[in-house]
């Protein structure tokens, strides 16, 4: 395996052991719960592609198990997604180019709900509702 697969692999490991840690067993279903952080959120989507999408309920490859039952060792996932990347160029590829985007400085605010404010940064009071008064 080359040093940049290698590399790669160790990149998506981070993500994928966040993923696995916060979803245990049901990383690889398919559902969705959007109370994810950005970075669980990626690990997720990158174990899918790697592994595979599985039935809730459904036994995860071993590598993924062991990282989920000890996510202080993951050197056998780490080995498992640099074979996976080694076996397949084209996934590979789309693999680094999910990363390369990731690692990109990007800023995304996101808001739901009546009245739900968006800011990226804030320094000050943000008050919903009606009726608000503030000290001076």
């Amino acid at each position: 395996m080359s040093g940049d697969l290698v590399q790669l692999a160790g990149h998506v490991t981070q993500y994928v052991t966040a993923a696995a840690g916060a979803y245990g067993v049901a990383v690889l279903a398919r559902t969705q719960d959007h109370a994810a952080d950005a970075t669980v959120g990626f690990g997720r989507r990158l174990a899918q592609r790697i592994f595979g999408v599985r039935a809730e309920g459904e036994e995860v490859p071993e590598p993924l198990a062991g990282v989920i039952d000890d996510p202080d060792d993951p050197a056998a996932l780490r080995r498992a997604i640099g074979e996976a990347l080694a076996a397949d160029a084209e996934l590979a590829a789309q693999v680094q180019q999910w990363v390369q985007d990731a690692h990109k400085t990007k800023v995304q605010v996101v808001t739901v709900g009546e009245r739900s404010p968006a800011v990226h940064t804030n320094h000050g009071i943000i008050a919903t509702g009606d009726g608000n008064t503030f000290p001076q």
